[in-house]
């Protein structure tokens, strides 16, 4: 809409703070950066550049995690790349789980703790690269949202992605396996891994974690029917 659209429209808008955010979104930054703040299931997260911007198909991941996790009381999960705390959070809240929450980036681990105080949720979170060794186990499930671009997908992705999020949180250096690898040594016997995946390769990642050893492992789709979760059980 025009100025004069938008002043009729709400005469009390402050001109001096809109026009700036508009502009913002005009260069295609992530609504949710230039609003600082996205909803996530029932949290209202904090959201910059330090991180992802946390999607619907990840609250399918949150799900999926609940499912398995039901009936069992004070579970204790593991979050492998946090960014915002998305995950860990919801799950802390919602499983009324003992959660630890790790991340490469200390600037995206400094976005879930803030995140963390603001929802008034205790999760422990761990700074390090999985591919040296995750916090010690047995937990009850290992969740992960890793990336899964692939290098030659880059150039394709929309400006609000490739242009503006970080580019660590999203290519994939081999993540996945490495999640899928490491998990096996902190999981309780029956406890889960949980993976957030590439639409177009749930198969792959789940024949990797059949050939891993894990049991029953599962393709679940998104809200749009996009093979986008894959699960396996500890023997």
């Amino acid at each position: 809409m025009s100025r004069s659209e938008l002043a009729a429209r709400d005469p009390e808008v402050d001109e001096g703070a809109v026009w700036p955010l508009v502009r913002r979104r005009a260069r295609r930054e992530p609504l949710a950066y230039v609003l600082g703040e996205w909803g996530f299931r029932s949290l209202t997260l904090r959201c910059d550049a330090r991180a992802l911007v946390p999607r619907p198909e990840t609250e399918v991941v949150v799900e999926r995690c609940l499912e398995l996790l039901r009936g069992v009381e004070r579970p204790r999960v593991l979050d492998v790349g946090t960014g915002t705390g998305a995950i860990a959070l919801a799950l802390a809240a919602e499983a009324r789980a003992d959660v630890v929450a790790t991340d490469a980036s200390a600037d995206a681990l400094a976005l879930a703790r803030e995140n963390a105080q603001r929802a008034r949720l205790d999760v422990e979170l761990v700074h390090g690269d999985l591919r040296d060794g995750l916090p010690p186990g047995p937990f009850d499930v290992v969740v992960s949202n890793p990336p899964y671009v692939l290098p030659e997908e880059w150039a394709a992705l929309p400006p609000e992605v490739r242009e503006w999020e970080p580019r660590d949180a999203l290519v994939d250096a081999g993540q996945t396996l490495a999640v899928a690898e490491r998990g096996r040594d902190v999981l309780s016997r029956g406890g889960h891994l949980v993976l957030e995946v590439h639409e177009q390769r749930a198969a792959e990642v789940a024949d990797a974690l059949s050939r891993r050893g894990y049991l029953r492992v599962t393709i679940n789709v998104d809200l749009a029917g996009r093979e986008r979760v894959v699960d396996g059980e500890q023997p």
